[in-house]
């Protein structure tokens, strides 16, 4: 290794060159206009690089953004020859900052020879032929990087990754010790829909079950009588629940058997965040002194799956490249991509603001305007009433951080040519998030615009996300 070329720690690096690649792709590439026209071009390049060069520094920091943007290492041996050739006064910054994105050295000065190949193509199947020779090392120029944004090494690695069949339904074995932990989580997403279900039969048909009413010490009818919108307010925070319930299991079954199963290491990290996000919101309930049965059995059934899913690490590739495609469909996805992510951090707020209104005052300002009612009437006629609602109220807060982490994260890093199982995942789960919440609302006559205003704005991102990223995800060659 000559002084002006840095390889990461171990043999395996990453490099970077003085250019903006030190975000994803999916706010690089969407977002770079902008932040040219703000800070000029040169400068918000050096700015970003220069951040993350900071944030790698700090102990654990570089694990940090390697997990942040969800990147794979390429194998070793290719790892030694394919890296990033960079201007000598960012060379510091960039030997720091890029050892997070795949490349395995950086160098301030070309050394060409025959079998070290320089270039300006950001094409990834072209790198791919050149590093599918074992004596050829591929260096690349700051305007790939420039071009074709921070995802480049992590396309070359995917392209390059030898890789082996991905296992089907009938391979699955009959003895359960023997269950491949993609096998369990689809369990666990498909336990998830039929909770979900059963709690939506169960709010649509009698509402209260014995234990709500025992709870309570009055019925269906007794809970009418004292207002008339109560039942439906109950039914309007049950369905919606019920909702995102199924909308996990879409998210979940979607994250084992199309990342999973496919060896993808990042699905398995997004379905154990998004657990240990939702399970533990079993605690809410003893808050509010509202253990409830049905609930408290799921999550008993259910958890040891998901501990079976999350346990082993099989990260074997077992994916299928599926090349690169139109450049136009490709930038048009990456905006998709940024929407789709932004709405999934917009709902983990949500879901976080409606955990902490659960849990504190329990009811917003429309909720009672519905009703025609304030809380100290209803805490007057009942002084267990508030915290049964308090009990659903949180459990449907802490639901939704669960799906938002999980659909964060599925767009984050989940989104590449061709794996349809992403796009489909995420319709069924907007289906089941957003239209029972729509339509109970609407049957009910809860209807303030700015209480539902947003679902609306979730779900006008949602649908120009989906539709800029069909082409691309969808795409079968």
């Amino acid at each position: 290794m000559t002084p002006n070329t840095v390889k990461r720690p171990g043999g395996r690096c990453c490099t970077h060159s003085g250019c903006n690649e030190c975000v994803p792709d999916w706010t690089y590439q969407p977002l770079r206009g902008i932040a040219s026209a703000v800070l000029g071009e040169r400068r918000s390049q050096r700015a970003a690089l220069r951040v993350l060069a900071t944030v790698v520094r700090v102990p654990g920091g570089r694990r940090l953004v390697v997990r942040a943007f969800g990147h794979r290492h390429p194998p070793v041996d290719v790892a030694e020859r394919l890296g990033a050739v960079v201007p000598a006064d960012v060379a510091d910054d960039a030997s720091r900052a890029l050892l997070t994105i795949g490349a395995g050295f950086v160098e301030t000065e070309p050394r060409p020879d025959g079998d070290r190949i320089y270039t300006s193509s950001a094409d990834v199947a072209a790198a791919a032929r050149v590093l599918a020779d074992p004596a050829k090392t591929l260096v690349v120029t700051p305007r790939v990087l420039t071009t074709a944004g921070p995802g480049w090494f992590q396309r070359v690695t995917e392209a390059v990754t030898p890789t082996e069949p991905a296992p089907r339904l009938r391979d699955v074995p009959r003895d359960p010790r023997r269950w491949p932990a993609w096998w369990w989580g689809l369990l666990v997403g498909l336990g998830m829909v039929g909770a979900g279900v059963g709690a939506a039969a169960i709010t649509l048909g009698p509402v209260l079950l014995w234990y709500d009413e025992d709870f309570l010490g009055m019925g269906r009818a007794e809970l009418h009588a004292v207002n008339h919108h109560l039942v439906p307010f109950l039914q309007h925070d049950r369905v919606t629940m019920a909702g995102t319930m199924v909308a996990i299991g879409a998210l979940y079954a979607g994250l084992a058997y199309g990342g999973m199963r496919q060896g993808w290491p990042w699905a398995r990290v997004a379905l154990l965040v998004s657990g240990l996000i939702g399970f533990p919101t079993l605690v809410y309930s003893l808050g509010t002194g509202f253990i409830e049965p049905l609930h408290t059995a799921v999550v008993v059934v259910l958890f040891p799956m998901f501990v079976a899913a999350v346990w082993s690490r099989d990260h074997r590739p077992k994916w299928t490249y599926r090349g690169e495609g139109s450049e136009a469909v490709w930038r048009r996805e990456l905006v998709g991509q940024l929407l789709m992510v932004v709405t999934g951090v917009g709902l983990f707020v949500g879901g976080f603001v409606v955990s902490v209104v659960g849990l504190t005052t329990v009811f917003v300002r429309s909720d009672l305007v519905f009703l025609g009612v304030d809380v100290d009437t209803l805490r007057a006629v009942n002084a267990r009433l508030l915290p049964f609602v308090t009990h659903d109220r949180a459990g449907f807060g802490g639901a939704l951080m669960a799906a938002a982490a999980a659909i964060t994260l599925l767009s984050a890093w989940g989104w590449r040519r061709g794996e349809s199982w992403v796009w489909w995942t995420l319709l069924a789960t907007a289906c089941a998030g957003f239209l029972p919440a729509v339509l109970v609302h609407a049957v009910i006559g809860y209807t303030d615009f700015w209480h539902l205003a947003p679902v609306y704005f979730g779900m006008l991102l949602t649908s120009i996300a989906l539709v800029l990223a069909r082409p691309y995800l969808l795409a079968r060659e």
